[in-house]
């Protein structure tokens, strides 16, 4: 192989359409991740798996933006956070909690929770209303806290299902034209005398009166329920995809090019020594190597991750037994020419030891070739991965592309038509294969001899 230096190797790649569309594509790639692990909270990666975590989001509700592709407006799910009021009249003391909603959309929402974390003694009264765009004020639930003695913490959730929010707004049925059975969204959000969907400004008003003091309001908020959420979407466990496809993309990058320069560096170094030494030594490796070649990759990492370890650290340490043996007898074809050259006899001949031979004289002229293959490796690293976790064995507590895949196959998201659920990871990890394949292919024709003539 003809010794090609850096600056060249800078000067052609400069000039490649196909090496500069891959770097254009692997730099926002990592544009992506660095702002992924910069601003979004680390307990939304490891709490991928904890349904608590996930529980007051929608349930395979496809992308907000789908609305500004149809004319009919899908209802979007809101977690909304209240502004707190506190006021003391006649010994009375009043916290209001106030939810703003905007509704302008062409159907009614699913359902609403309201969810309270407080702090408080004694007994307290609970009022929520709403009070529509027309001005009516619908009254729903009058409750009461349970009463405590000492001051604790009490976790509470009312839902629109309840029995006692039913039978109250039910009252207010006769103002509406239903001639059927409805919910409670229904009738709070439809127009008077009608069943047309009143749009505008609601104010959902919860207020909890105490006598001896007020109560303290530790968390808050309502869950307007939809069919919408978010940039991805949601699947079946309620996760929020578009959390998930970002963390997959810096695992990605990590896994593609800990296997690569990995495997590379292994390859690499055995088979120029192997090489180099020639003989009994290279006949004996390169049959070791014969032997690793000759093994299936696929049905033994399946084997090893069954029987050892789904451990996504594993599974990169996997990937590199079955990644370097064909690097290694390309460096060995290489190291034969270079080492019948004059400068290496030389160093020889001055009694320098092998090692630093291989590594001073003959590595450093293959590392033109060890950048493209290391760029070439990555998608296969990357499609191995997502293939074991589609297959189930990849890490779970890890959200990567396979994984999400994985999820959405068990949960038959094709059969129901969630595309959302499976077309971005899939579109993910061709672009990212795609970005590679142009940087290592554009390397490749300008370190490969063949081509280079």
């Amino acid at each position: 192989m003809s010794s090609v230096s850096t600056q060249e190797i800078k000067k052609e790649f400069l000039k490649s359409k196909l090496g500069l569309t891959g770097i254009f594509i692997l730099s926002i790639l990592i544009l992506v991740s660095i702002i992924t692990i910069s601003v979004i909270p680390t307990s939304t990666f490891q709490e991928w798996n904890n349904p608590e975590k996930w529980i007051s989001y929608p349930k395979t509700s496809v992308p907000s933006w789908v609305n500004f592709l149809s004319s009919d407006k899908i209802p979007e799910h809101k977690i909304i956070n209240p502004e707190v009021f506190q006021s003391q009249e006649n010994g009375i003391f009043l916290t209001s909690q106030q939810f703003g909603v905007s509704f302008e959309y062409d159907d009614f929402p699913s359902d609403f929770i309201f969810e309270m974390k407080t702090k408080y003694t004694d007994s307290h009264l609970v009022q929520i209303k709403v009070i529509r765009p027309d001005g009516i004020t619908l009254e729903f639930l009058s409750t009461s806290l349970p009463h405590s003695d000492n001051e604790t913490i009490h976790n509470q959730r009312y839902f629109s299902t309840d029995s006692m929010i039913k039978k109250n707004l039910n009252t207010y049925k006769n103002n509406f034209d239903f001639d059927f059975q409805v919910g409670t969204t229904e009738i709070i959000f439809s127009e008077l005398y009608t069943n047309q969907i009143q749009k505008g400004n609601y104010i959902f008003i919860v207020d909890i009166y105490g006598i001896e003091k007020y109560v303290e309001v530790l968390e808050s908020k309502m869950i307007l329920g939809g069919k919408a959420y978010g940039l991805m979407g949601t699947d079946e466990l309620r996760r929020d995809l578009a959390i998930g496809l970002l963390w997959g993309t810096p695992l990605a990058l990590f896994i593609g090019i800990s296997v690569s320069i990995g495997s590379v560096v292994v390859g690499l170094i055995y088979g120029v020594y192997s090489g180099y030494k020639g003989k009994k030594t290279d006949e004996v490796m390169m049959r070791f190597n014969d032997v690793i070649y000759a093994l299936p990759a696929l049905p033994f990492l399946i084997i090893l991750a069954v029987t050892i370890s789904n451990s996504i650290f594993l599974m990169i340490g996997f990937l590199m037994i079955f990644s370097w043996v064909g690097i290694a007898k390309v460096s060995r074809s290489m190291s034969l020419q270079i080492k019948t050259r004059q400068y290496i006899e030389a160093a020889r001949i001055m009694g320098q030891k092998d090692s630093k031979i291989i590594f001073r004289h003959i590595l450093p002229q293959l590392l033109p070739y060890a950048f493209a293959s290391i760029a070439i490796s990555v998608p296969a690293a990357i499609t191995t991965e997502a293939g074991l976790s589609f297959l189930g064995l990849g890490d779970p507590s890890f959200p990567t592309w396979g994984q999400i895949l994985h999820d959405a196959n068990t949960y038959g998201a094709a059969a129901q038509g969630f595309w959302w659920w499976i077309v971005p990871p899939g579109i993910l990890i061709a672009i990212t294969g795609l970005a590679f394949v142009f940087i290592g292919n554009a390397l490749d024709a300008i370190v490969n001899p063949k081509l280079k003539r």
